[in-house]
């Protein structure tokens, strides 16, 4: 035989990595353990086993976290969190770079234990998890050094609140928990129930480290103690791993608490694989992106859409390198496909797929283990976009496909789901994929690559794969908050009188559209001066009067794709009508509000709308240097709807400064006036009309906010909402928004100074979500 036939010939013999040290340091524990508060282990107590899903051994037993462990764990960090922000960036990335270090010390250990207490292979432990685990920590050890010049005006929300998942123990405890400490918080962890080994040995290596006291704390337990940590009175923000319907229950608990919030939870990730893709490329590339840790990945390519005239090729070509996988004993270096993490999702995956008679099915002839949690890679093809199976997190070895014929068919499927975590697109025409990744609603697009991660890279999701973002500033940005000590937000009440008002009747009516359209209720009310003298009539919007403005605003979609330039021309343009027209404002607001300042009002909000149109074409986002042969641009999108309750304390510059910021990032609007100074907002709609502003852009309704809140929070249709109302609307708004999981962002009783010039990049950044684009080069 030659070389060559030898070597196609050979098989793949058993490469096993020993657990011998795992098992050692188990053992060193006692193979019991308690939780980690206050810089020490407690005492174990009565818990739950974690075992080894690819043999059922059992590994160690855990402690049940209690209430009062709960309670234990935030005091510890509540103590600890003045003096460790009191550091200074510069102290604490000593300590996260000390921890970076020791991960990578113990790299062999931790990716041992992690396969033993997932299942994952040992190659994608040892290979990617725990390489990005330190790689995170070394990363935010820089940010740290960097914050206090970077980030002067800023300061860490206090304690944090944080739940990670199971399908990557490790590696979701550095994304949440480095950047928190980066900023200065302190951390109360709980870690998934079935994994939590690797926490604890974590945990040990803080120690090792002297991470001080309380710095960190890990709580062990089911879901009852996760909700225990983020719905405590104690914890200033919240950060989530896991399920859309577990978010979504977060989201309902802590609304109304005033927490910071970050949401990471499902997807169902296109794979778009176009006709002038390179195939065998485009097959790697899907078995890294749907059967990488046996696809219980959030953003995994499950989705599987090829151009119709090369799919039959495609498939055969991936049904054959399917027959190759090789899926047995996690810790033999030559598997590709390990145990799933529980026979639980082993159960739920097969109860999915058999509850579906539609699509055709095929898993290839391997070898599969006789014990252990374990499910065959499969593939099912010719389903329709509407099958349960298509737009359905199913967290398994599983792939499903469908076909397109042309790039604007392949958006639409893609887009045809209620996430929007991830998304892959194979063509060697770059042109077409470039073109192609910005119109796919997602939070990172990979362009011929999948699964592609870095600290310095955000990454998260729209819709209802959650929001918020991890990893480079914009990760570390949702562990800050303004360092100033905000102000409490008093209501704000209108004035009473009586009398009809004089002179030629005017209808009142909303803007919705472009144009001035009745109230659907067919009600107005009169608005009276400080004086009890009547100014006018406004209308009373309700639901419906929403639901059009929201329709209107969804019809003027292409205002997100006119260019910076353009939207700055049209916002130029709204500046100078209402300098024209400043005295007529500034009468109007001084007799509306009983107060003299009317006129540095509207000095004020044409200069907002000045700088709204400086900023249209500058915050874009930036390009990310991370560790491959290409690039990462972090992209600043609009966020699409904005829903918009206007502050009562400044009723012209709060509208403005709203609306300028929501149409500047190319956003549109739906604005509810000021509800006791609402006359403003109505007379600024003709600054709307004469200034060339797209129909739909901008709508305007007034109405009373409380009636309207849960209107404009529930609504399917509208992407996010804020809320600058006197009348603290933070509880129904954010409880109403879990329905679809919408971005939230207001006052929660505190309250704005709306002159202040330097503060436009919170409103920038609000109304962008950042999309990462990862482009690799060369050959």
């Amino acid at each position: 035989m030659t070389v060559k036939e030898i070597f196609e010939s050979m098989e793949y013999g058993p490469a096993p990595e020993s657990a011998a040290e795992a098992y050692a340091w188990l053992v060193d524990q006692g193979d019991r353990f308690g939780h980690f508060i206050g810089g020490d282990f407690t005492a174990p107590g009565e818990g739950f086993q974690a075992r080894n899903p690819a043999s059922g051994e059992v590994l160690a037993t855990l402690t049940q976290a209690t209430a009062q462990d709960v309670d234990d764990a935030v005091v510890a960090a509540r103590k600890a969190q003045l003096r460790w922000e009191g550091l200074g960036g510069p102290g604490r990335a000593r300590y996260l770079y000390a921890l970076a270090r020791l991960v990578q010390k113990n790299a062999r250990l931790f990716a041992v234990l992690e396969t033993l207490d997932n299942g994952k292979p040992i190659r994608e432990s040892r290979d990617i998890d725990i390489p990005l685990v330190h790689r995170h920590f070394y990363n935010h050890a820089g940010l740290a050094q960097l914050m206090d010049a970077e980030r002067p005006t800023m300061r860490a929300h206090g304690v944090c609140g944080q739940v990670i998942p199971w399908n990557f123990p490790l590696l979701m405890l550095a994304w949440k928990v480095a950047p928190a400490l980066a900023a200065g918080n302190t951390v109360v962890l709980k870690p998934a129930e079935w994994t939590s080994l690797t926490a604890l040995l974590f945990a040990d290596m803080c120690k090792q480290a002297g991470l001080p006291d309380g710095v960190l704390n890990i709580v062990t337990g089911d879901g009852a103690v996760g909700e225990m940590v983020v719905g405590h009175t104690d914890i200033d923000k919240v950060a989530f791993t896991g399920s859309t319907a577990v978010g979504r229950r977060i989201r309902e608990l802590t609304a109304g608490q005033g927490k910071a919030l970050t949401l990471e939870l499902g997807g169902k990730s296109p794979y778009i694989v176009f006709d002038d893709a390179d195939l065998d490329s485009a097959i790697e590339g899907l078995v890294d992106a749907i059967w990488f840790n046996g696809g219980q990945v959030c953003c995994a390519g499950s989705r599987l859409l090829v151009q119709e005239g090369i799919s039959e090729d495609f498939h055969a070509r991936l049904r054959e390198r399917m027959g190759k996988l090789r899926v047995g004993n996690p810790l033999d270096k030559c598997i590709d496909v390990g145990a799933m993490v529980d026979p639980v999702q082993v159960a739920r995956v097969r109860e999915m797929l058999d509850r579906s008679e539609a699509g055709e099915r095929f898993s290839p002839a391997v070898e599969m283990p006789e014990e252990g949690a374990y499910f065959p890679p499969t593939l099912i093809t010719g389903l329709a976009p509407s099958d349960g199976l298509m737009q359905d997190e199913i967290f398994g070895p599983v792939l499903v496909s469908t076909t397109f014929r042309t790039p604007d068919e392949a958006v639409t499927l893609a887009n045809n789901t209620r996430y929007g975590l991830a998304a892959s697109v194979w063509s060697e025409n770059l042109s077409l994929a470039l073109g192609v990744a910005p119109r796919l609603e997602a939070g990172v697009i990979w362009v011929n690559g999948a699964n592609m991660f870095d600290a310095a890279a955000p990454f998260g999701g729209v819709r209802e794969s959650g929001f918020g973002r991890e990893g480079g500033w914009a990760g570390l940005d949702a562990y800050l908050r303004p360092a100033a000590k905000p102000k409490r937000l008093n209501p704000v009440a209108g004035f009473t009188g009586s009398g009809a008002v004089e002179g030629m009747d005017r209808t009142p009516k909303h803007y919705i559209g472009g144009k001035q359209a009745r109230p659907d209720g067919g009600y107005s009310r009169v608005v009276y001066g400080k004086s009890g003298t009547p100014l006018g009539q406004v209308p009373v919007a309700n639901r419906k009067d929403v639901r059009n403005a929201v329709e209107a605003a969804r019809a003027a979609a292409g205002w997100a794709r006119t260019n910076g330039h353009g939207r700055a021309q049209i916002l130029y343009y709204m500046a100078e009508n209402l300098s024209a027209r400043s005295d007529d404002f500034a009468r109007l607001l001084n007799a509306m509000t009983g107060r003299r300042g009317g006129a540095a009002e509207v000095e004020a909000s044409v200069d907002r709308l000045f700088t709204w149109a400086a900023w249209a074409d500058k915050f874009a986002g930036e390009a990310v240097n991370v560790p491959i042969r290409g690039m990462a641009l972090a992209l600043r999108e609009p966020v699409g709807v904005i829903g918009a309750f206007c502050p009562d304390e400044a009723p012209l510059l709060g509208l403005v400064s709203v609306l300028g910021a929501a149409m500047a990032m190319g956003n549109r609007a739906v604005l509810v006036a000021s509800e006791p100074f609402p006359m403003a907002a109505m007379e600024f709609v003709q600054v709307l009309e004469t200034s060339d502003v797209p129909a739909g852009v901008a709508n305007v309704l007034v109405g009373p906010v409380a009636d309207l809140a849960p209107h404009m929070a529930g609504h399917a249709d509208i992407e996010a909402v804020w809320s600058f109302a006197s009348a603290n609307l933070s509880e129904v708004i954010e409880r109403e928004s879990a329905a679809n999981l919408k971005r939230t962002w207001g006052t929660n009783g505190h309250a704005r100074d709306w002159y202040d010039p330097t503060d436009c990049r919170a409103f920038l950044e609000a109304a962008t979500e950042v999309k990462t684009v990862w482009v690799p080069y060369g050959e």
